[in-house]
């Protein structure tokens, strides 16, 4: 099917760009703006409905022969003028012409994925780059679009299926015992080797707290200062502030953005036992909060702190109250002192969460498929059983690749994506 959307942005604007994809891509541009001009490059025409000659607009055409187009497909573009009745004209007319409708989310990407233009983790890649919002999550984006982890996929793809060939051959060496030690020897040592590439994958920072935001939550006992502490974070009044305990009852959330990363900061309801149903009920919220945080600011006592890989024990209200115990840091919302100092800590806890300079990082399905290939690496004393569990290690990361179908993990993917991508 051949497929049309807007590509370009929001409307109104200067330009409008609509893109037409498919086998009968040529057809339907051609009863519209009459004779394409030659491959890649832009000519000017009238465009006109299919079926009354009605002038529509008039703008640019370049036309992209598949496979060599962004699709894989015969490829289409019309540069019009950037009005809702002009797109709207324009959609009504393509979508008229046989054969051509409208796109879904991602669908031009999904033609890409299919003819082999990109594989899944490149197309990934170009979903977070169209909702990049920081500096970091487009460097991580781009990464990932370029190929970044697809090629290091690739090589372990490389050596799951040299691996596979010496189990298919040993298979045939059953009962010679001087061919038997030689081949379990070279497969032992491509097995290490196999298993070492997925560990160094797994030692990947996830992909969720740069693509999202890095959760960092306040929490500590009633009327400690995290309210307070939380404005000053962020230069607003944005949490209430009272000398009354348990004045926050519920989960305040405030995105920030420190050097290019995104952030939200966390405000809790303090951490007491309490009768009071609602105030319960914002102290089991927190408690969730605090599971599900990256990084853990505790303004409480600090042997009273939960155990948390990314925790800053903070001494607040250090303008009325002198801090006793060990903190890392002593903060006064009011004054301000120690706020630099915290955002910098809060800054190199952040850096064992996020992508190193190569911009990698890991989904919740990467890890999932790389720890299933993990689990089928292993040796085996019967060759028949080995090689069965390399052909499941080879699916899983097939899977990581969209070299097989999996239309429940693209439609999650590509439902993020807008219709001209």
């Amino acid at each position: 099917m051949t497929i049309v959307a807007l590509s370009s942005g929001r409307l109104p604007a200067a330009i409008a760009i609509l893109r037409l994809s498919g086998p009968e891509a040529h057809a339907a541009a051609t009863s519209i703006a009459g004779a394409l001009p030659s491959p890649r490059q832009a000519s000017l025409r009238n465009l006109r409905h299919p079926h009354t000659a009605e002038l529509i607009d008039r703008g640019l055409v370049l036309w992209f022969p598949g496979p060599k187009s962004a699709t894989g497909e015969d490829l289409v573009e019309f540069h019009c003028h950037g009005s809702r009745a002009v797109v709207e004209a324009m959609l009504e007319a393509l979508t008229a012409c046989p054969g051509v409708r409208l796109a879904e989310p991602g669908e031009f990407t999904r033609q890409s994925l299919r003819n082999g233009i990109m594989d899944l983790t490149e197309a990934e890649g170009l979903g977070d780059l169209l909702e990049a919002e920081t500096e970091g999550q487009r460097k991580a984006a781009l990464s990932l679009l370029q190929g970044g982890l697809h090629d290091r996929l690739d090589a372990l793809r490389e050596r799951l299926i040299n691996l596979s060939a010496m189990a298919e051959a040993g298979i045939d060496y059953v009962g010679d015992e001087d061919e038997t030690s030689g081949h379990e020897a070279a497969i032992g040592t491509e097995l290490d080797a196999a298993r070492e590439a997925v560990r160094r994958l797994l030692e990947l920072p996830e992909r969720r707290p740069l693509r999202d935001g890095i959760r960092v939550v306040l929490a500590g006992p009633p009327n400690v200062g995290k309210s307070s502490l939380l404005n000053a974070l962020l230069g607003n009044e944005r949490a209430l502030v009272s000398a009354e305990a348990g004045t926050t009852r519920d989960v305040v959330e405030a995105p920030v953005q420190i050097d290019g990363t995104a952030y939200i900061l966390i405000d809790t309801a303090g951490l007491r036992d309490t009768d009071g149903a609602v105030e319960k009920m914002g102290i089991e919220r927190a408690g969730g909060e605090i599971e599900r945080s990256d990084i853990l600011l505790w303004l409480g006592a600090p042997e009273d702190a939960p155990s948390h890989p990314c925790l800053i024990k903070v001494a607040a209200k250090t303008d009325i109250i002198e801090s006793h115990g060990h903190y890392d840091i002593a903060v006064s919302a009011k004054t301000g002192d120690g706020i630099a100092e915290l955002i910098e800590h809060i800054r190199l806890k952040s850096n064992r969460l996020l992508p190193a300079a190569d911009g990698l990082s890991l989904s919740r399905h990467h890890v999932a498929a790389l720890q299933e290939i993990e689990k089928q690496l292993v040796s085996e004393s019967d060759p028949v059983i080995f090689a069965e569990k390399l052909r499941a290690a080879r699916h899983a990361l097939d899977s990581l690749l969209g070299a097989h179908g999996l239309e429940d993990v693209l439609d999650r993917i590509f439902a993020r994506f807008c219709l001209g991508k």
